[in-house]
């Protein structure tokens, strides 16, 4: 398990920014400190424990780019096209003939090994077979067109993939290009997730009038499965002290950090903040962020715990830029910064200095082909439909007071936060 010191999340200021949350949390936070060596095949989303340094060079020997044919750089016909005798085959996969004398070409595939002697290749398409059975080459091809040289993607000793990054599919390729069967990759992050409250009940549990079904458990959940973390369910914890704070420090040993959702105000039914202060450190950050309330950041017995609000689109913008930091941390990942793409507003918009906001916005073409941003129609951090019937978010910086229909703005699209 990663321990963090109990201050580890201390912060001086009434407010902070986004920026200032995530920096705090890339310098602070260790990574779990375990290694896995696992197969190819099961390698996708993991994060990378060493750099690969390329074993051999990519490609490994000079080789056709095209089909047709290969000769010497000297007998390129300069003026005029010239006929050219035959001399051999080489498909991909097969053995380069022997040295080529001049004046002979050699009838090459795409992938195969360059034969001794030759350094350009011709296009198939590009020449004529004549009469007496000779290749006739068109005059003015430079020297060492349409070949791969050896090392031409990689160089041998490169570091090719490095520690820290988190395993897409090229990524996989490339490893299996270098003959490699397995990966050194930090251990999946082990993470509990519950949710507080007496008003709320799980799916498939009887609902009283006055309650809720947890939705909020549900989609934190799944946001930290599609970031490779193993997730434990631990359900609703109702609104006592005592048993939240001994819930926490069970929990606390066996898993690498502590995701709440809910009761982290300082209303007094709001129990986290006074259930983790008698388990372990706690602060209470303000971030200057909407949709978004204080986070609970915590240390309990070395393993950090994040209290999320309870409002869905504030528990999934808060995730973003205060959980999804934490995760990659803790897995010994690179901090991936998300960066916003430029899209035109269709809609007018006003907001408070200093603060970053996030609107939740549809994604359409203009007239002109450009792609526009529309507003959902609808406020409010408690409605899940505004996540659901939405494309993504529009970013709008702290410096920004207003936006206006035909300004350029940022979109996040939901797929890029996770």
């Amino acid at each position: 398990m990663a321990q963090l010191s109990d201050d580890c999340f201390a912060f001086g200021g009434p407010m902070m920014s986004v920026d200032e949350a995530v920096g705090i949390i890339a310098a602070r936070v260790t990574a779990v400190p375990e290694v896995n060596a696992i197969a190819l095949g099961e390698a996708d989303g993991r994060i990378l424990a060493r750099d690969v340094r390329a074993p051999l060079p990519l490609p490994p020997f000079t080789n056709s780019a095209v089909d047709g044919y290969a000769v010497r750089g000297g007998d390129l016909p300069r003026n005029e096209e010239k006929a050219f005798r035959i001399a051999g085959r080489v498909q991909a996969g097969g053995s380069a003939t022997g040295a080529i004398q001049p004046g002979q070409a050699v009838r090459i595939f795409t992938g195969a090994p360059m034969p001794d002697g030759t350094d350009t290749v011709f296009m198939q398409e590009d020449v004529r077979i004549d009469d007496a059975g000779q290749v006739v080459l068109p005059a003015g091809l430079k020297p060492g067109a349409n070949v791969r040289p050896a090392g031409e993607d990689i160089a041998f000793g490169h570091a090719a993939l490095r520690k820290g990054s988190r395993l897409r599919p090229q990524d996989i390729a490339l490893a299996a290009a270098f003959g490699l069967t397995h990966v050194d990759v930090r251990r999946r992050l082990r993470v509990a997730v519950f949710s507080t409250g007496n008003e709320l009940v799980s799916p498939g549990s009887p609902r009283a009038a006055s309650q809720l079904f947890d939705s909020n458990r549900f989609m934190l959940t799944a946001m930290l499965a599609r970031l490779g973390c193993e997730v434990s369910d631990l359900g609703i914890i109702r609104d006592d002290r005592a048993a939240m704070a001994d819930g926490l420090k069970k929990v606390a040993g066996v898993h690498d950090l502590i995701l709440t959702t809910g009761g982290v105000s300082t209303g007094e039914e709001d129990h986290v903040k006074a259930s983790v202060e008698s388990s372990g450190t706690l602060v209470l950050w303000r971030m200057a962020i909407k949709p978004g309330r204080p986070v609970a950041m915590g240390i309990i017995d070395g393993t950090p715990l994040i209290g999320l609000p309870g409002n869905p689109v504030a528990s999934f913008v808060t995730f973003v830029h205060v959980v999804r930091p934490t995760a990659l941390a803790l897995m010994g990942a690179s901090q991936q910064p998300l960066v916003p793409m430029p899209v035109r507003s269709a809609f007018a918009y006003r907001k408070k200095i200093g603060r970053r906001e996030y609107v939740r916005v549809n994604l359409r073409k203009g007239d002109d082909g450009v792609l526009e941003a529309s507003k959902f129609p609808r406020e409010g951090a408690g409605l899940l439909s505004s996540l659901v019937d939405t494309d993504g978010l529009v970013e709008l910086g702290e410096e920004i007071i207003a936006v206006e229909p035909g300004q350029m703005v940022g979109f996040l699209s939901y797929a890029s936060l996770m």
